[in-house]
């Protein structure tokens, strides 16, 4: 994956070419079959569309089939999993998945509109409502109903800005204090600053080959052995429980009954952390803890970098940063370089089964991934 941040001097076609290039450098590979590309909304960001012809062009892939993929915030997941299915099919021997979106070309308002495409926007977003705004209704929703406190909220970002900081491609590789979260500027009541992710600019790229050509290469490597996608209402308001994203239970039952697995068999995690109360309802989700106990988890350490549960080694979006359509391919990204024991000071102690789930909007859609060491 590229540096994550506020690239000015980048355009969308150098970062996706630089991640895709590191990453076939990396497999020591110089040739694909075929190239997957994720983004959100290249249009709405750059006046790009089209971006499946762009990367194969900028790439020197010319005539390799190049498609482009949306699935708003899950678009780098669904990129992934498209590759697979390449792979899966016969398709393609190597097939390139890249995740990317350059989100600051345009303003502050113009990002806002822009990401608010992946909501209900005829009854959501045209009505004023944002996605801080939607995931705010979600946090007095779970705090109402079991006790969840601001100190719980913050230490989510606390916890995750303090893996960043371990992450030389984080956006924002600095650690914060609970306090300084705590009185961050109010962007959607109970949600402040320091809960929300950012608006980034960034590429991420995984190279997937089938088992037996992989075993040959000689090079390490992870397997991905379970697959779960799922959606659910676009609008947040057509939902039984505010509280809970049943899309993340479903995706996740699908994904560990194909890797042949439980949650208790995972060792870590990389979730989609939009925004802090995000992570707490995903664990719930996943299984990790009991409905009502993330909160309590995330004070008590369980999801620390040396707890029995670590999430978002990498920093998560929080900290990492949030370029939409980049995101999934990052988390496999973190999940493969952990699996190597490759991750350096954030190294999670003898990783052998990682999760990613990617979601996107306020919880329409997720895709989770289960990768195996071997």
């Amino acid at each position: 994956m590229t540096k994550w941040g506020e690239l000015w001097e980048k355009s969308l076609r150098d970062i996706s070419v630089e991640a895709a290039l590191k990453c076939l450098d990396d497999a020591g590979v110089d040739k694909v079959d075929s190239i997957t590309v994720g983004t959100m909304s290249g249009g709405l960001f750059n006046a790009q569309e089209h971006l499946g012809s762009l990367v194969a062009d900028y790439l020197g892939q010319r005539f390799v089939p190049a498609t482009r993929v949306e699935s708003a915030c899950a678009s780098g997941g669904l990129a992934v999993k498209n590759a697979y299915m390449e792979v899966a099919s016969g398709l393609s021997q190597y097939a390139l998945a890249v995740g990317v979106e350059k989100m600051t070309d345009v303003d502050g308002g113009d990002a806002t509109f822009a990401l608010a495409t992946a909501s209900d926007y005829d009854y959501e977003a045209f009505h004023g409502i944002t996605f801080p705004g939607l995931y705010a209704l979600m946090a007095v929703a779970h705090m109402k109903k079991y006790g969840t406190s601001l100190e719980q909220l913050a230490q989510v970002s606390v916890k995750n800005h303090h893996n960043g900081s371990l992450n030389p491609h984080a956006q924002f590789p600095c650690a914060v204090t609970l306090d300084q979260v705590m009185t961050s500027t109010m962007v959607a009541d109970p949600m402040r600053l320091l809960h929300c992710s950012p608006i980034t600019d960034g590429s991420a790229a995984v190279l997937l080959v089938p088992l037996t050509v992989a075993k040959k290469m000689n090079k390490p490597y992870a397997v991905i052995t379970g697959i779960g996608h799922a959606s659910d209402t676009i609008a947040l308001c057509q939902r039984k429980d505010f509280a809970k994203l049943e899309v993340v239970e479903v995706a996740a039952q699908r994904a560990l009954k194909m890797a042949g697995k439980t949650i208790r068999d995972i060792d870590f995690a990389e979730v989609h952390d939009c925004f802090s109360i995000a992570e707490i309802i995903v664990m719930e989700a996943l299984g990790v803890v009991e409905s009502g106990q993330g909160g309590p988890a995330t004070v008590n350490g369980l999801t620390a970098l040396d707890g029995d549960f670590p999430i978002n080694p990498s920093g998560g979006l929080k900290s990492k940063g949030h370029p939409v359509g980049a995101t999934g391919v990052a988390q496999v990204v973190e999940a493969v370089i952990q699996l190597r024991g490759q991750a350096g000071p954030r190294q999670i102690k003898n990783a052998r089964t990682a999760l990613t789930q990617n979601m996107g909007g306020s919880g329409a859609s997720s895709i989770i991934h289960i990768l195996e060491a071997r």
